[in-house]
């Protein structure tokens, strides 16, 4: 027997036992949470189209996505990202639809990084998006969805980190800053590379009021308090007006009775270009990268054919599983079952009609021969 077949490639795992089942208990949590908020699920292919993951669409990188060809030479691409394949449904089922639409889904997204760093090719993720709704108040919906979702997984230290698109880019436009050096300095401040931010932005003639304001935006964090000499930095009314609707995002917040679990973070930025409002992130101890990842993306409905604003979240399974081991919670206890034995078959019938019983009882029961000690 050739052994390398019994191994996985690189990036992917086998899961069974106590951990298979903590995590659909992880998801049955999560997917409880979001149906009691009224989302409907909706599931998407494994693989799309390349266009739907397109550099327009402002995704993931073309050479870290898994592709492959159907039999007409059409480029097929693995999910990477749930957002986009809902984006691309909404735009074909609910084309003339103007109501907000709730929208769950749960699967398998597809990264085909080289740099893996302990991090998994695929990775389970289940989230909600909430479309056709501009408002604040959709805003607080989905984090507080957020928060619900991670209580009710067992997790207790955590926090969800909030930011705002259009501070930053108000900031940019203010300073004249072309879109493509926007991309170069959001990559530079996600990373708190505040080095390569002073460097790049060292070849363009700005004042210093607005490269103080520029670079500053890696230190505003923490409560709105924390962050309240943000508005000092600014004199455009697009960063002005993203910082008006987090005070607001807070008022709705504190209702919901959430915001002890909310900070805000005004150099929180993405990868994904699509993003357009409020982002977010949620971090837990004991796991390096964020366990819930999302935000607004206003725009990217348009790229398939609908006009509609949009705001939505998603639950990195896998993480969350880790979060509960180093923080030696356990979210649900694990599943009794029982056994029930039987000699022969004349006692097999015996042995069944109470296995049966016990069932309908809602008890998981395993109905077995009985094996003789062969000590």
């Amino acid at each position: 027997m050739n052994l390398n077949i019994l191994h996985t490639p690189e990036g992917v795992r086998d899961l069974y036992g106590s951990e298979l089942l903590k995590k659909r208990q992880v998801l049955n949590a999560v997917r409880r949470t979001i149906d009691s908020f009224g989302y409907e699920p909706i599931e998407t292919p494994t693989f799309e189209f390349f266009d739907v993951f397109s550099r327009e669409v402002g995704t993931t990188p073309s050479r870290d996505l898994y592709k492959l060809f159907d039999k007409d030479g059409n480029t097929l691409v693995m999910r990477p990202d749930f957002t986009p394949p809902i984006a691309r449904c909404a735009a074909k089922y609910f084309l003339e639809d103007k109501s907000p639409l709730r929208l769950s889904y749960e699967g398998s997204t597809f990264t085909n990084v080289k740099s893996l760093q302990g991090k998994l090719q695929e990775v389970t993720q289940m989230g909600a998006e909430l479309l056709q709704d501009d408002s604040v108040q959709a805003d607080a919906e989905i984090i507080a969805l957020v928060v619900n979702s991670l209580l009710a997984c067992g997790l207790e230290n955590f926090q969800v980190s909030v930011g705002h698109m259009e501070y930053f880019k108000g900031l940019c436009e203010e300073a004249g800053l072309q879109y493509e050096t926007e991309i170069a300095l959001r990559e530079a401040i996600s990373a708190k590379n505040i080095f390569a931010a002073e460097e790049l932005l060292s070849h363009f003639d700005l004042t210093e009021e607005i490269k103080e304001a520029l670079l500053s935006v890696t230190d505003l964090f923490g409560s709105l308090t924390d962050i309240s000499r943000a508005r000092e930095l600014v004199h455009n009314k697009r960063s002005i007006m993203a910082l008006d609707r987090l005070k607001e995002l807070t008022d709705i917040l504190k209702v919901y009775g959430v915001d002890r679990y909310v900070s805000f973070d005004l150099g929180l930025l993405s990868k994904y270009h699509y993003y357009t409002g409020i982002i977010f992130k949620a971090y837990a101890y004991g796991v390096g990268d964020a366990i819930v990842k999302g935000g607004r993306y206003d725009r990217l409905l348009h790229y398939f054919g609908k006009d509609a604003p949009a705001v939505g979240f998603a639950v990195v399974v896998d993480d969350v599983m880790e979060a509960l081991d180093d923080q030696h919670t356990v979210s649900v206890g694990p599943n009794e079952r029982l056994k029930v034995t039987y000699r022969d078959e004349e006692d097999y019938y015996d042995a069944l009609k109470k296995a049966m019983a016990l069932r309908n009882e809602g008890k998981s029961v395993v109905l077995t021969r009985e094996v003789e000690d062969e000590r």
